[in-house]
């Protein structure tokens, strides 16, 4: 299986359909966090993901460009679908994003709003925390900053 990243305009129907599929599932209904998940932040987003042969979603996450959440780029919807995870998937996602957030949008900082319980997950990447822990959606979140090299 292999990494695709597309901006949103070049997703097809189907991508777009399966994306917020998993997402709904992973954000709204397994987490019971009802809330809006369609932000229309996607419109500007890259969106990365593997997905399997029927197309079902394993892992994926949005790249916002600065100015969109946060005056940085920032990461967010980051998942891996419950059967596979614990299996180094997520570590290769956001290994993978920031890869592409330095090296073609050439951006310098990326900064993100991280469940509080992923800080240590975060902080392997280089992440530091700058902010205490605040609810977002009745969920713990921090925010967090890593300096790209």
């Amino acid at each position: 299986m292999t990494w695709k990243i597309k901006h949103y305009d070049d997703l097809t129907k189907s991508e777009l359909y399966h994306i917020l599929q998993e997402r709904t599932k992973v954000f709204v209904v397994e987490q019971n966090c009802p809330y809006q998940e369609v932000d229309g932040k996607d419109l500007a987003s890259y969106h990365l993901y593997q997905s399997d042969e029927t197309g079902r979603i394993i892992a994926y996450l949005r790249i916002l460009p600065a100015g969109i959440s946060y005056t940085e780029a920032s990461l967010g919807r980051v998942l891996v679908a419950e059967q596979y995870r614990k299996k180094g998937i997520a570590s290769e996602l956001v290994g993978k994003a920031l890869h592409y957030v330095r090296h073609e949008l050439n951006e310098q900082a990326v900064r993100i709003s991280a469940q509080a319980h992923l800080e240590g997950f975060y902080q392997s990447f280089g992440f530091k925390t700058t902010s205490e822990p605040y609810l977002e959606d009745g969920i713990p979140h921090i925010n967090m900053l890593v300096q790209l090299s």
